[in-house]
């Protein structure tokens, strides 16, 4: 009887970790499929549209800028066991709240262009109407926060969906022929540097809800406390290579179709344009794929992160499971109403949470820095501390440079 106590808690052991494993990949793809939505596709097409190979040197500082916050944001919310919401509570009364208000924005603003971007994908995938495909693909998102294991069925979606949109984009890089020696001496020499493109590349990728969407959902998986921190290291690292070999990869697919001598700069959908440019009708079809994709993700990914500054630990799952379900809703009613979402606001969404990023990043470095007593007794890495402050400076930085040179320009 005693073998057979033994043989089964073993058993729900194996489970358990198993379980943990698939929670941490569903976080590190979440992170990554978070940062690479139908506004980053859009970003990175007209920026290098515009810029050519002197764009590199804005994927790079937001590729350095991601790992500098994104170490810093899993190590401080997996260690104290926190959402971050909750350690602005405990820094200053009331900060949580503002930092909610922001992100939710953010999150609901961006989220309106994710739903058309599902639209825009099967348009381009299978000839649908855009209304008509952004509101299905939303009924699709709805569906996952459904069904009675959600944050599984969460987990693995966006694994597969994340593989998916990385071989399809990698193929299409490798058939435009890019001039990737001119984009590596860009990455550091650059031609030209663009305020506004750094900007709003940051806040696309790392800026409002995406900077927790990973932490909060590794805090969900039940990992947390110091004695867990190598393992929230590793899964931090790991989702950040993920992103950045998806940002890379989108880039020089469409650098080589705009160094072949390809102009965007009149269509209506550039990034499509690039994709059929450079591998014809199936290109255009992998397009439709990649966008989908990347827009299903992010529509589940900012419905969840920004529900979660709504909710805490305690919440019961089918009150946030609505809560979600209500996010999608009411994005995808405005996206309706409005109409397909121009590239502009996609754009200003970028640059929105580009400039709100500071905000919440800052509380996050007080607590690994002053509050010990929020971490548990952790003794929090100085160099890990380092690195934070010097991606937080670039955050202010850049900043600066957008609100002060470059905020006219959006709308000219």
């Amino acid at each position: 009887m005693g073998e057979d106590t033994n043989q089964g808690g073993a058993t729900r052991a194996a489970t358990t970790r198993a379980g943990t494993r698939s929670a941490l990949l569903g976080a590190m793809f979440l992170m990554a499929t978070s940062a690479i939505g139908p506004g980053f596709i859009t970003q990175t097409t007209t920026f290098t549209a515009q810029l050519g190979a002197a764009f590199a040197f804005a994927i790079l500082v937001s590729i350095l800028v991601d790992i500098a916050i994104q170490m810093n944001v899993w190590r401080v919310v997996g260690v104290s066991g926190m959402r971050a919401q909750q350690l602005a509570n405990k820094v200053a009364p009331g900060a949580g709240w503002l930092l909610t208000a922001l992100v939710v924005v953010g999150g609901l603003v961006f989220n309106i262009g994710n739903v058309a971007g599902a639209g825009l994908g099967l348009n381009a995938m299978l000839g649908l109407d855009p209304m008509i495909g952004g509101a299905l693909s939303a009924l699709l998102a709805i569906a996952i926060f459904t069904i009675k294991r959600a944050g599984m069925a969460l987990d693995r979606i966006v694994v597969v969906l994340g593989v998916l949109m990385i071989a399809l984009t990698t193929y299409v890089a490798l058939v435009s022929g890019p001039p990737v020696g001119d984009a590596l001496r860009n990455a550091v020499l650059p031609d030209e540097i663009s305020w506004l493109a750094i900007t709003t590349l940051i806040g696309g990728t790392v800026g409002g809800y995406i900077t927790y969407a990973g932490a909060h959902r590794m805090l969900d998986s039940g990992l947390s406390g110091p004695e867990n921190a190598g393992a929230v290291a590793r899964s931090s690292v790991q989702g950040i290579l993920v992103t950045g070999v998806m940002r890379i990869v989108l880039f020089l697919a469409v650098l080589g179709v705009v160094a072949g001598g390809v102009s965007l700069a009149d269509s209506e959908n550039p990034a499509a344009t690039a994709f059929e440019a450079a591998a014809g009708e199936v290109g255009l079809r992998l397009f439709g794929v990649i966008l989908w994709a990347a827009a299903i993700t992010s529509v589940i990914g900012a419905a969840y992160t920004s529900v979660s500054f709504l909710t805490s630990k305690d919440t019961p799952a089918r009150t946030t499971n609505l809560l979600t379900i209500g996010f999608i809703a009411v994005s995808t009613v405005v996206f309706l109403v409005a109409g397909t979402t121009p590239v502009t606001l996609l754009i200003f969404a970028g640059a929105f949470n580009g400039l709100i990023l500071p905000i919440g990043f800052t509380i996050l470095l007080w607590v690994a820095w002053r509050r010990r007593d929020l971490l548990r007794g952790y003794r929090y890495p100085r160099w890990l501390l380092g690195i934070g402050v010097l991606g937080w400076l670039v955050t202010l930085f850049v900043g600066y440079q957008f609100v002060a040179e470059n905020i006219g320009k959006l709308f000219a």
